[in-house]
């Protein structure tokens, strides 16, 4: 597949050059930044043309899901972009080359986990500079896409503000990368496993945009309901829109906008089963000592164990649904251009 560059200005109109290459480029990587992400043809084709196109994050494709199943999951994520209207542009990065956009080799290098990272935003510089290959989270995918004038992201859940917070102060990259990075995230909230009062007051301090769609409490990622209320709720995607329009026309910091989707009722898991593992989880990782970037991986990987799958159905739920409704929000937006 053709590739093409990015500009660094993030303007779909202002492309610098283009070159060829795949997925899975060879190569010790790029220390530039000018090229960066390398967008795919279809992706490019649909910025030039003023078409919706949707980012995907990689992390869930190489360490969220079970293989074989990741691969096909992130095609039939693709897939439900392109039901929408929409043009799907994965994110991660390979052999040191960030791409938005990835072609069925780039796909199956990221599902195939071996020596696949996983990679932050603040992984970017050596993962390109050495020639890695990583899968992006929330934060490195936000940060490409908003370079590659990617104005939507579609993702399961955001990282947040860990529990025990005022010991260890401990909190995801995503929350400052969105405070200064202009992009919709359309999520189910932050991962229950998380301190999601904690969060949302950290959003609210940084002043990241939050509204809730087609609810008036913040969802919880597993769960339809966290408890937490919203103070601003849309039903339809030119709504959302609309916020996007007026956010840019009052200029000031370039922060997201979040877009908080609950699971349905019947896809989410039942939460009395939730809090009880949830602890047990909890309780196993303080044990074992575990910290940093390896919580999270832990934390969700007992969920499933415990629940029987029933916590990786639900998250699949989540996310299935965020990517058909940031597909339909990205052409509500281009529909204003």
């Amino acid at each position: 597949m053709s590739q093409h560059t990015a500009s660094a200005s993030s303007s779909p109109s202002s492309v610098p050059g283009s070159g060829s290459g795949s997925g899975s480029r060879s190569g010790s990587g790029s220390s530039g930044g000018a090229g960066v992400p390398v967008l795919s043809e279809e992706a490019r084709e649909a910025l030039d043309r003023g078409r919706p196109v949707v980012a995907l994050e990689s992390t869930i494709l190489a360490h969220g899901l079970p293989r074989p199943r990741n691969l096909a999951v992130g095609v039939e994520l693709e897939a439900l972009v392109r039901a929408e209207g929409a043009v799907p542009a994965t994110v991660a990065v390979v052999d040191g080359v960030a791409y938005a956009g990835l072609d069925k080799a780039g796909l199956e290098r990221i599902a195939g986990g071996e020596g696949v990272r996983k990679l932050g935003h603040r992984d970017l510089a050596p993962a390109l500079a050495t020639g890695a290959t990583g899968a992006t989270t929330v934060s490195a995918t936000a940060f490409l896409a908003a370079r590659a004038g990617i104005r939507v992201f579609a993702t399961g859940g955001l990282g947040g503000v860990h529990r025990e917070w005022a010991t260890t102060q401990d909190e995801s990259a995503d929350l400052a990368l969105l405070a200064r990075t202009r992009i919709t995230v359309v999520c189910a909230g932050v991962k229950s496993i998380l301190d999601v009062p904690g969060t949302l007051q950290r959003l609210e301090t940084l002043g990241v945009g939050v509204l809730g769609y087609g609810t008036e409490r913040f969802p919880g990622f597993y769960l339809a309901d966290s408890g937490e209320p919203l103070d601003w709720t849309v039903h339809r995607p030119e709504e959302v829109a609309a916020v996007m329009a007026a956010q840019d026309a009052l200029g000031g910091p370039r922060s997201a906008l979040l877009v908080a989707r609950p699971v349905a009722e019947s896809d989410q898991l039942d939460p009395e089963l939730h809090d009880r593992v949830l602890a047990r989880a909890l309780a196993e990782c303080a044990e074992r000592g575990i910290t940093g970037q390896a919580v999270t991986p832990f934390l969700l990987g007992f969920l499933v164990r415990a629940t029987g799958g029933a916590s990786l159905e639900a998250n699949l739920a989540a996310v299935r649904g965020n990517v058909r409704l940031g597909a339909r929000i990205a052409g509500a937006w281009a529909a204003r251009a």
